[in-house]
């Protein structure tokens, strides 16, 4: 499948750079280049993109601000973010993006994400992740990486940054724990502590102890702090009755 995509970055060597290695890769066709986001929406005006590859902090309107525009297209782009910040993630993946990529780009890494967009393109679902499933971008062996939400079991807060635990690992993401409280509750997240979220379909135990209240978490126990614990309790009750009447 050839594909027509447009790279947009404020930076002439970046801009460059990315142009450079997008027009390299088999799949693509053709690359337009815009320097800022008014510049990409004239593009746009004109031109039929597959898929936007786009930094996001630019001056005037920025690459997130861009990104909602874009989302509200009749038939939208695919968007990829290119960026050298992982604060943005979170955010990003709200919006359904199909990819984050880090600075400085790699061919390869650039490749996994024209390899999203031709599925895409071809209404063909990812391999790596699922479109109706978000997931946050982490860091593994300086390259990033899709984790679907439904794979997290628990959240620790760490200063500014959280720490998603998985079954076999734990990954330190840009994202306040507050953040991810709010944003994930639908998903089923609950706060359980100032410093833990957790999975509430993974809750295998609540139980007080002499120091209080604990939950057990894939084997792993939590601390349940005070405040917390009558929600907790409320939620676990009205799960276990949804699941008795099911």
């Amino acid at each position: 499948m050839s594909l027509v995509v447009l790279a947009v970055d404020d930076e002439p060597p970046a801009l460059d750079e990315l142009a450079y290695l997008l027009g390299a890769d088999g799949r693509v066709a053709a690359v337009h280049r815009a320097g800022d986001a008014t510049e990409a929406l004239r593009v746009l005006r004109d031109t039929d993109v597959d898929a936007v590859f786009l930094d996001i902090r630019m001056p005037g309107l920025d690459g997130m601000e861009l990104a909602r525009i874009l989302h509200r297209f009749a038939r939208p782009p695919a968007i990829v973010f290119v960026t050298a910040y992982d604060d943005g993630a979170v955010d990003a993946f709200d919006l359904g993006v199909t990819d984050y990529v880090r600075k400085p780009v790699r061919a390869e890494r650039l490749g996994e994400s024209l390899r999203r967009v031709a599925d895409l393109r071809a209404n063909r679902p990812p391999p790596a992740r699922r479109e109706d499933e978000p997931s946050i971008p982490i860091e593994l062996a300086g390259t990033t990486r899709m984790l679907p939400r439904s794979a997290v079991r628990w959240v620790e807060a760490q200063g500014d940054y959280a720490r998603l635990h998985t079954v076999d690992a734990s990954h330190l993401v840009r994202v306040s724990l507050a953040t991810l409280a709010e944003r994930w509750a639908d998903a089923g997240f609950i706060r359980i502590h100032r410093s833990y979220l957790v999975q509430l379909r993974l809750v295998a135990e609540l139980r007080l102890t002499p120091s209080g209240y604990v939950v057990l978490v894939g084997g792993v126990e939590l601390p349940v702090s005070r405040r917390h614990t009558r929600e907790l309790k409320d939620r676990l009750i009205r799960t276990a009755k949804h699941g008795w009447t099911r």
